[in-house]
């Protein structure tokens, strides 16, 4: 997705020829810093007070210097009204800045959004699972662990969606011991059985997404009853339906899982649809 506006904390909009990180931020040095990626409908970005809310949460998990909410607020405004773009992918990131020095580095970035997201969500996604080792009730009670906190350090993510593609699908399925269901390298997992909608409780340590928190809240006035828990991967592919939801990808029906079919059903189209209205509101 090419970037097409650069917002830099006491500097506002930058040429995108020009450095705006030091090689000793320790965002690149260690992977140490919180970022969120939040969709732009019609000039606007989407959740952005429940966004920059889990960035400064993050960045309290990760030690970072307090983030200045209405500073990120004022630098988001400036990288979309920079960009130009109407619909667009808005990428928040909150560093420690320069090793030892202890001032903090504040960056939007605004992308284009990834080209054939519609062709893609009538197709369905084609999902493998991978098992990761976590022992979820472990990372639950183990702070350091970094449960739920979403860091730049994404390693493991980006292995595990190329490690999908390398499959022949098109994103994966995170399983940890016992093979509980976790989440996707940038997404939730859902699925469904008649009218209830699951998804995998906070407590295995996923992160609490935007996204699945306003689908949540929709879901009942649309006649679904939701259950959060710990299921076992029998359990997704016992499903009726299953589908993702990111801010990006919004919400992504799953046509195929380790190979076997996966029946598309209404829940998704029907949430999809309510989170299109939300967000154009």
């Amino acid at each position: 997705m090419p970037i097409v506006a650069v917002a830099v904390g006491g500097r506002g909009l930058v040429p995108l020829d020009r450095p705006v990180v030091h090689a000793d931020d320790e965002a690149l040095l260690r992977g140490r810093a919180a970022f969120e990626t939040v969709r732009v409908y019609g000039g606007r970005a989407f959740g952005l007070d429940e966004h920059l809310a889990r960035l400064a949460e993050s960045a309290a998990r990760l030690g970072l210097p307090a983030l200045e909410t209405p500073d990120f607020r004022e630098l988001a405004d400036e990288a979309i009204a920079g960009a130009g773009l109407a619909d667009a992918v808005l990428r928040l990131f909150h560093t420690p800045g320069r090793e030892g020095r202890g001032r903090a580095t504040a960056l939007a970035l605004v992308a284009t959004l990834p080209p054939g997201l519609e062709e893609l969500r009538g197709r369905g996604l084609r999902l493998v699972s991978l098992q990761t080792g976590i022992d979820p009730s472990a990372r639950a009670s183990a702070p350091w662990l970094l449960g739920g906190v979403k860091s730049t350090s994404y390693a493991v993510n980006m292995a595990a969606a190329a490690e999908a593609a390398r499959r022949g699908a098109d994103d994966a399925v995170l399983l940890a011991t016992g093979d509980t269901v976790l989440e996707g390298p940038t997404a939730n997992v859902w699925w469904r059985r008649e009218r209830t909608l699951y998804t995998p409780g906070l407590e295995t340590g996923i992160l609490a997404g935007v996204t699945r928190a306003l689908l949540l809240e929709r879901a009942e006035s649309l006649g679904y009853h939701t259950l959060e828990g710990v299921f076992g991967l029998a359990d997704l592919c016992a499903a009726e339906e299953a589908f993702t939801s990111s801010s990006v990808r919004e919400v992504m029906p799953v046509s195929e899982l380790d190979g076997v079919a996966v029946p598309r059903g209404p829940a998704s189209t029907e949430l999809q649809e309510a989170l299109r209205a939300a967000a154009t509101a």
